[in-house]
């Protein structure tokens, strides 16, 4: 198996505990933001394009989604937004494996990205070959990957999930007495036979921001806010799992500092998310949870380089140059298309929101 790529972020620093969170956004000079984004608006009406933007992309990005009728969600959910949409042309920003998502679900639709060569850490530790020849090793089981993953994996796989629905689907499979394999995210899937007692092997991948929190600082940082709610996404390592008040999706996240009573609160997900989390809940202090400190490896500054590669600079080329667009292979898109649908059957049966990925 492939260890996932990780990008080299050696040195020391104190833990992050700043409120404003998020500092890639991308840097323009005076003036520039403003014509760029009446560029990017009359581009998208010109051409007939709807914006998606992940919860992890730039404010820049999150603010221009919604103010021209686009969406701000997770993967899954901005590529059924853009199904459900009348535009011709779909802009996605966020990483490869989303705008391919979208096109598996529109295939009719061009599908265009800021960035291509934008992509994730579970995605790239993940080869198709790879993992295919793992599923080989174990053909009495019943392959389960994550959104997080190319179009070729999702096609080798029995069902894909997204982190809001998995606990459901692996408790659903597990009492039909199905054995699971599980990919690519170690600590997720981890996490998923401790809430369900389902039998797993589980692919050795890992997301580089997740991946990066740190149980050690995570327990000093709760003793210094005694009151503080501990939110966590759960491809986080167990050792962060396990202090958590709240394991869930972005969405899931996203909920619960809008409708829990606290005032403060630790987040240990990627801090895109804290453009909205400001937006639902203006008067809450946010807290990144610890990426540094003495336990820790490397330093992270809890956001995806990937995720940062996207800007209004590459999002107004591509919409004027029509550069950048996704292709999925026929055989490939109608493969995973199946185990994308028995995902969103499921939801559909028990009447559940499928939210909630990256």
């Amino acid at each position: 198996m492939s260890n996932p790529q990780a990008i080299d972020m050696s040195g020391t620093a104190a833990p992050l505990l700043r409120e404003e969170a998020f500092s890639s956004t991308e840097v323009l000079g005076a003036g520039e933001r403003e014509a760029l984004r009446a560029r990017i608006k009359s581009l998208l009406k010109a051409q007939d394009a709807v914006l998606v933007a992940h919860y992890y992309t730039s404010p820049d990005l999150q603010i221009l989604a919604d103010e021209t009728g686009g969406y701000v969600s997770d993967s899954l959910d901005m590529a059924r937004f853009g199904k459900e949409h009348s535009a011709s042309t779909l802009v996605v920003a966020g990483v490869r494996f989303m705008g391919e998502t979208a096109k598996i679900l529109t295939p009719e639709k061009r599908v265009l990205m800021p960035e291509l060569e934008a992509t994730c850490s579970l995605d790239l530790g993940c080869p198709a070959d790879e993992f295919a020849a793992f599923c080989d090793q174990h053909p009495d089981r019943t392959v389960v990957v994550y959104a997080n993953t190319s179009a070729a994996v999702k096609a080798r796989a029995d069902w894909v999930v997204t982190s809001s629905i998995a606990v459901d689907v692996i408790r659903h499979l597990h009492a039909r007495g199905e054995k699971i394999l599980w990919g690519p995210d170690k600590h997720l899937g981890q996490y998923l036979r401790d809430e369900t007692g389902a039998d797993m092997v589980l692919w050795n991948g890992s997301c580089i921001v997740h991946e990066e929190f740190k149980g050690v600082e995570l327990e000093s940082l709760k003793r210094q806010y005694p009151g503080a709610v501990v939110l966590v996404h759960p491809e986080s390592p167990a050792s962060v799992v396990q202090q958590a008040d709240v394991v869930g999706s972005t969405s899931q996240l996203l909920h619960a500092v809008q409708t829990m009573e606290a005032d403060t609160f630790i987040v240990a997900t990627d801090n895109g998310i804290f453009h909205k989390m400001r937006e639902a809940a203006p008067n809450k202090t946010l807290l990144e949870a610890p990426t540094a400190g003495k336990s820790a490896t490397c330093v992270s500054c809890a956001h995806c380089p990937w995720m940062a590669m996207n800007g209004l600079r590459s999002l107004a080329d591509c919409l004027e140059n029509g550069s950048n667009e996704i292709f999925v292979d026929s055989q490939v898109a109608d493969a995973a298309r199946v185990s994308l649908g028995r995902m969103m059957d499921f939801a559909k049966q028990r009447q559940q929101a499928v939210l909630g990925d990256a």
